[in-house]
Formats: structure tokens, C-alpha cells, sequence
């Protein structure tokens, strides 16, 4: 991996506080040594040697790269011809009636438009993917293999997980041969879908899904759209099955319709008990005026960690995705009235995994010696205002290695 210095680097230092409130971020530049994909030596001058790749940051932003924590690489218009999706007439059914027609004639182009996504997602500050593939009748295991192939291509650029999902159901299509195929292919989780909508037994399906992990040894990501109290008993009864199997910190819930509809007590019940297993939620922040969001602050301060994803860039599904996770945190801090610099600065949690580059107290806790180098430069000067107005990524750091470079023009700094 060789040697990589960092010259110029905004870091964050500490918050700047009037009387109880914190107004602003301090920073101060940094040099930044990074050698064999990890945080060297952090200091105000470091002197370049014979065989070092030498960047100066001018003064630009270091902050954790992003994961990428739900997205269908394997299905996709992107890379392709504009198609918009078609109306819907059966709710979730009607694209699955679509899908038993539609991959079977994207096959031949199912490769180079998932190759294309993944540049894209790179290109948008990821340095860790995690794709749902369909698993079905009509296409086998063939987007396993192709998604599988796709993503090895990348590896020394991104780490990622391959989820084996039966979106047509894993009981209505009777695929539970074809996941376990999947998992011997290179899955990494056992995927499942709305065990009451689609599959349309909720506890069989549940507990086929969680007797895969258990034979394969992986954890499971589940969709589930289900709303109000139904999509509450399906929480409990997956809550149930995770402890029976000792299964604790290994299952995901994507999407978790059913948190926005649920008002105290219920609510906090719920989470304390999804706490308690370890169990964590993706989110894509839906604000339509049908999808309430849901109440991502409280899941992640009483114990339920959450991510975020983007589930498509364009697709049969969807028109709308990005990609760009920047703007998906504006639109979450947006959606919460993140306003003030403390509350936005800590938003940058639910797309890194965790990782932020000030604690809670305003201490800093990255980048420290010995942290992996993954890592963005941006042309901003905190968190907080990157999030607020959108600030650009410039660079792409991934293992101590730079995998992405772009001209964002003019550099503005605390002017964006």
C-alpha cells in the first residue's frame, strides 16, 4: 500500500461554545500520515520522504468516508436508457409481476449497469457497499454471480456485503433452496420481505429466514414495509427468533416502516426491546406524503443503531436516487430540524458507521494513529456546515489509497 501524506488537512478540534450553546466547530491544519491503510502519525508538519505520494489538501475537510448500506446493484436503469417506473396497481405486487418479465431480459446488461453504479457510489464518498440481490425463479442465482463478480473487481477499493434476497417472496416463490445456493456463492447475509404481504405467513417465514442464517452462520437484513401494530408483531417475533438463536447483534431491518406509526408507549417498548438484542435499521428517509420517516434520533439515542441507504439509483422501483449520501444527510437533518452546528455535526454518524470526527463532549476521536484510512476530503470547513449546504467531495480514500479524485472547481471553503 506504500506511503501517503496528506499535507494541508482541516480537522475538527473542539466545539466553540457561547454561555451553554456550541456555535461553532474549531479547526486546525494538519498534516496527515497514512502508511499500509492506516493513520500513521498526525502533526502540524510532517517532512516528505523519498517515495511518498504527496497531496496537498488546501486546506479542505477530512472526514470518515461513507457506507453504502442498502442499495439493489443488480437490478438497475442506471448506466442505461431513461425508462420512469410504471404506474402501480397492486401495491408490492405490481413490481413483482414486473420483475418475473423485466430481469430475465436485463441479464445482458446487468454487469456493466452494476459496474456503473459502483463507480458512481465510489465517486460519492463509499468506501463500503452493501447490495440486496435478487434471488427468484425466473433468474436463479444469476445476479449472485453477477453482483459477486462485480464487486470482487473493486475489492481493493471497497469492502462490501452481498445480501441474498428473495424479493418475490421466500415463501410465495418457493426460493428457499435457491438462498441457500446463494449463501455457498458468496453471500454474506440471508435476505427476506414483508413476511405478511408477500410471503403472507408471517411466522414461517421468519423462522425459515433465521434457520438459513443459522445453517450458514450469517446475519440477516430484512425489508419490512409493514405498517402500524402487523408490522409490529413481525418486529417481536423476529426479536423472539434472534434470541433463540443467539443471533444478537447480527440482524438488520431495512426500511422499518411500521417505527413511524407507533406512538408512546408502544414505540419506546419496542425499541427497548430491539436494544436489546442488537438489532439495527436502515433507512433511506423517506418524506413522501405517504412514507412518514421513521424517528431515526430517538432509534439511535435509546440504544437501536441506524444507518442509511439509497435502495436504487433508477430502477423499475424508483426514479429519484442520488447516490450522493451528502444530500441524503441534508434531507434527514432537514426532516428533524437539525439547525444549529452541534446537532448537524452529529449527523455524519448514521452514513460512516458510527464514526465522527467529535464526540458528544467535543473532544476529537478521529482521526487518531492506528484508525483505518478511510476517509473523504471535502471542500468545507466543519461537519456541521458540509451537511448543511451540501459541501463537495473532492477526494476518495479508501485502505490509505485514493480511489477517487475530482475537480469541484473552486475551492470556497466556509463561503459555500
Amino acid at each position: 500500500m506504500g506511503k501517503l501524506l496528506l499535507k494541508n488537512v482541516r480537522l475538527e478540534e473542539a466545539f466553540e461554545r457561547e454561555g451553554e450553546h456550541i456555535i461553532a466547530t474549531q479547526t486546525a491544519i494538519y498534516d496527515v500520515l497514512i502508511e499500509d491503510g492506516y493513520v500513521k502519525q498526525l502533526e502540524t508538519n510532517i517532512v516528505a520522504e523519498d517515495g511518498m505520494e504527496v497531496i496537498d489538501a488546501q486546506k479542505q475537510l477530512l472526514l470518515p468516508s461513507f457506507r453504502e448500506m442498502h442499495i439493489h446493484i443488480d437490478k438497475t436503469y442506471f448506466g442505461g436508457e431513461w425508462q420512469a417506473p410504471r404506474p402501480i396497481t397492486k401495491g408490492i405486487l405490481t413490481r413483482i409481476e414486473e420483475e418475473q418479465l423485466l430481469l430475465p431480459k436485463q441479464l445482458p446488461t446487468a454487469a456493466y449497469r452494476a459496474e456503473e453504479m459502483v463507480k458512481w457510489l465510489i465517486a460519492q464518498g463509499h468506501t463500503h457497499i452493501r447490495s440486496h440481490c435478487n434471488v427468484d425463479p425466473q433468474i436463479g442465482t444469476k445476479h449472485i454471480e453477477i453482483t459477486k463478480q462485480v464487486l470482487e473487481k473493486y475489492k481493493d477499493q471497497i469492502t462490501y456485503d452481498i445480501v441474498a434476497f428473495p424479493q418475490h417472496g421466500l415463501l410465495r416463490s418457493n426460493v428457499e433452496g435457491l438462498i441457500r445456493e446463494a449463501m455457498t456463492m458468496g453471500a454474506t447475509l440471508v435476505g427476506g420481505v414483508d413476511p405478511s404481504i408477500v410471503d403472507r405467513h408471517i411466522e414461517k417465514s421468519l423462522e425459515t429466514t433465521m434457520g438459513i442464517a443459522k445453517d450458514y452462520n450469517a446475519g440477516i437484513d430484512i425489508h419490512i414495509h409493514t405498517p402500524n401494530t402487523l408490522g409490529e408483531f413481525e418486529f417481536y417475533k423476529l426479536i423472539d427468533l434472534t434470541k433463540q438463536a443467539k443471533k444478537e447483534g447480527q440482524v438488520t431491518i431495512s426500511h422499518a416502516m411500521a417505527l413511524a406509526d407507533l406512538t408512546q408507549p408502544q414505540l419506546g417498548e419496542l425499541v427497548q426491546a430491539m436494544a436489546a438484542v442488537q438489532m439495527d435499521v436502515t433507512s433511506t428517509v423517506p418524506v413522501a406524503i405517504n412514507r412518514s420517516t421513521i424517528p431515526i434520533p430517538y432509534l439511535y439515542d435509546n440504544g437501536v443503531k441506524v444507518s442509511l441507504g439509497h435502495d436504487s439509483l433508477t430502477d423499475h422501483w424508483s426514479p429519484y436516487g442520488t447516490g450522493n449520501t451528502i444530500m441524503k444527510l441534508n434531507v434527514m437533518a432537514e426532516r428533524f430540524r437539525f439547525m444549529d452546528e452541534y446537532s448537524l455535526s452529529r449527523s455524519w454518524k448514521y452514513a460512516s458507521g458510527g464514526i465522527i470526527p467529535l464526540n458528544d463532549a467535543g473532544e476529537r476521536i478521529w482521526p487518531k494513529v492506528g484508525d483505518a484510512a478511510n476517509m473523504l476530503l471535502v471542500d468545507g470547513v466543519s461537519s456541521a456546515h458540509v451537511v448543511a449546504r451540501r459541501c463537495p467531495i473532492s477526494t476518495v480514500i479508501s485502505q490509505g489509497t485514493i480511489i477517487h479524485q475530482q475537480d469541484v472547481g473552486e475551492l470556497k471553503g466556509e463561503l459555500r
